[in-house]
Order: structure tokens, then C-alpha cells, then sequence
């Protein structure tokens, strides 16, 4: 049976290639250790299998130097954990909260706790996102948001939704469109 750090990380390794992420680009991730382990959201936030999941995401999205964005639970409004750099190149406001297993939830904690210049911020327009356990992620998706079909639908017990986006499509019937953005 393979561990949650290695169903997280094929799940990010398919996300990355379907939704074909560049360097720079902003992966949202929303995460429900409660609904890994089998309960239900919010109930049984764990850290030891946050760390786990964050363990097989983060590296892969370092080495391919992805930007992850660590959504917060409804406590702080959704917010999400960044690097300051990124908050520093996309101009954002920075807020000042620092997640909790409770407050925040585990897998925000765990990148708080790892990134090098952690910042929260409200809101990011990411290019992709990943929602492990229903956590409702699409707010930080950037317009148009499309469903990606992994092999994987699931880490641990919790239901996995990944999303890519793409440029709106205008101009109507008579509009020509560039192939390899849809």
C-alpha cells in the first residue's frame, strides 16, 4: 500500500504535467487532514498527516520551481500562506496571521513552518489548484477554471479535485483560437 507522501506526490506530478505548469507559475492546494484520516472537515485537523501530503507536494513543486500556495481554512477566511517573494512579485497585501493545527489548519501550518519568508495573504489568482477533501479552493483559481481527471481521486480517505485554467475565449463564432492554450 503506498503512503499518503507518495499518493500526494504522484498527484502533483500528473496535476503538474496535465495542466502543464511552468517555473513561476501558482499552485493552490487546499487540504483537509481531517478527511484524510477518514473524519469529517475541520474535526480531526492532524499535523502528522499534513506533513506527509505537504512532504510529497512541496519538493516536487521546489525543484520545478512552482510556487505553492497553502490555502487556510474558513477560521482565517480562506487566506493563503505564501513566500513573501511571491506576495512581493504579485503585489499583494500582506495580512497578519499565522496558521494553527486548529486555526488555519495543518497543512497551512506546515508551510508556514517550511517556507523560507512564509506571509499570509487573501487572495491569489493561481494558475492550477489542487483540493484534497473538499476544502473549496476554486476562489484563487484564475479565470477560466477547467476539471482535470486524475488517475488518483483520492489521498488517504479524502477526495481529490484538480483544476488547471486557461484564457477566456472571445470574439465569438468568427474568432480563431491559439490551439495550445485551451
Amino acid at each position: 500500500m503506498d503512503t499518503l507522501q507518495q499518493q500526494a506526490q504522484e498527484a502533483v506530478l500528473e496535476l503538474i504535467e496535465k495542466a502543464r505548469l511552468q517555473q513561476g507559475d501558482i499552485l493552490v492546494v487546499g487540504c483537509s487532514s481531517s478527511e484524510i484520516g477518514g473524519g469529517q472537515i475541520g474535526k480531526q485537523s492532524s499535523l502528522e498527516i499534513a506533513k506527509e501530503v505537504f512532504g510529497g507536494i512541496y519538493p516536487v513543486l521546489q525543484q520545478k520551481g512552482i510556487f505553492l500556495a497553502a490555502q487556510c481554512c474558513e477560521h482565517l477566511n480562506r487566506a493563503l500562506i505564501i513566500e513573501k517573494r511571491l506576495a512581493q512579485r504579485e503585489r499583494l497585501d500582506i495580512v497578519n496571521a499565522v496558521p494553527q493545527p486548529k486555526a488555519g489548519g495543518s497543512f497551512a501550518t506546515c508551510a508556514y513552518e517550511a517556507f523560507d519568508e512564509p506571509v499570509a495573504v487573501e487572495h491569489i489568482c493561481a494558475q492550477a489548484g489542487m483540493d484534497i477533501g473538499d476544502t473549496l479552493i476554486g476562489m484563487h483559481l484564475q479565470e477560466v477554471a477547467v476539471p482535470l481527471r486524475l488517475k488518483r481521486n483520492a489521498i488517504g480517505q479524502a477526495h481529490l479535485v484538480c483544476a488547471r485554467t486557461r484564457p477566456k475565449f472571445i470574439g465569438g463564432e468568427r474568432a480563431h483560437y491559439d490551439e495550445a492554450l485551451k
